[in-house]
């Protein structure tokens, strides 16, 4: 186990080394195009309360991380036809948690998928048995999510900080965290990781590790995820907070709001500007809203 640990770390520094987070260029105006560059897309999918995120890399690669509640999985599979997807590289399901997977069986139903990970965790729900399911409909085996292990997407570098330990008592803190590195642009996306997963990435990665350019909110902006030690290593330019509009909880809480201004980063949230799509050419970054 230990040594295992200790490679990992090994990776993680030699991929700080060749791809450090650099500074980008300020925010492209609306329409402009990256003349003569491959682009990198990032979609914040408006899923109401929940999470459901596209990326469509340079090398043209689809990657699905998460796909709402069951009620969305029309919406979800409806948008990614409409952006011209037509295969997915790799589908993340973060955590078990409804909000999360439920449109994930009707997106493996209907793409074909090369890859899916999953944290290593059972949830007695038929949501759960639903996307368990759909994956052995495909003869899809799953793909372990972990801290360390590289999502293998072509053109950018992506590999996963957590989950970390075995064994968590809280279903959130199992959420798959990723990493995504496009030339100097960095993202970072959280699933509903809370203050205890971040601990636990803050001491088990180099901090460079974790700065990003965007960062995808834990648990849709709730008061116990975003605590002040891992914002302040992550400092990112751009915080992307995915929540419904009225929904139940009060997220994002006025907690999280206040960090994030009084750090003066700049909050984008699905429930006031509907989809949210970031653009970049790695250095450069174009931001859409509405669309």
């Amino acid at each position: 186990m230990k040594q295992r640990k200790l490679l990992i770390v090994l990776i993680m520094l030699a991929v700080l080394l060749l791809t450090s987070c650099g500074s980008i260029e300020v925010t492209t105006e609306p329409g402009e195009q990256f003349q003569g560059s491959q682009e990198l897309e990032v979609h914040f999918i408006d899923v109401g309360q929940g999470d459901a995120i596209l990326i469509k890399t340079p090398m043209n690669e689809s990657v699905l991380i998460d796909a709402g509640g069951n009620d969305d999985e029309e919406r979800v599979v409806a948008y990614l036809q409409n952006q011209g997807v037509t295969s997915l590289k790799a589908v993340v399901g973060t955590h078990p948690h409804e909000d999360h997977i439920g449109g994930l069986d009707q997106v493996i139903d209907h793409f074909p998928v090369e890859k899916v990970y999953m944290p290593k965790v059972i949830h007695n729900t038929k949501t759960f048995e639903d996307v368990l399911d759909a994956i052995d409909r495909k003869g899809l085996k799953i793909t372990r999510a972990i801290h360390g292990e590289k999502l293998e997407v072509e053109g950018v570098q992506s590999m996963f900080l957590a989950p970390i330990e075995e064994k968590y008592k809280e279903l959130n803190d199992y959420s798959a965290v990723i990493r995504l590195q496009y030339k100097d642009m960095v993202f970072l996306f959280t699933g509903d990781a809370e203050a205890l997963a971040e601990e636990e990435m803050l001491m088990n990665n180099p901090s460079g590790l974790l700065k990003a350019h965007v960062l995808k909110v834990g648990h849709h902006g709730s008061k116990s995820s975003t605590s002040d030690s891992f914002l302040e290593v992550v400092a990112p330019d751009y915080a992307v907070i995915s929540a419904g509009t009225d929904n139940k909880y009060g997220h994002p809480h006025k907690e999280t709001m206040d960090k994030l201004e009084n750090m003066g980063i700049q909050v984008l949230r699905t429930d006031m500007d509907g989809n949210i799509v970031f653009k970049s050419d790695g250095q450069r970054i174009q931001i859409l809203k509405g669309e």
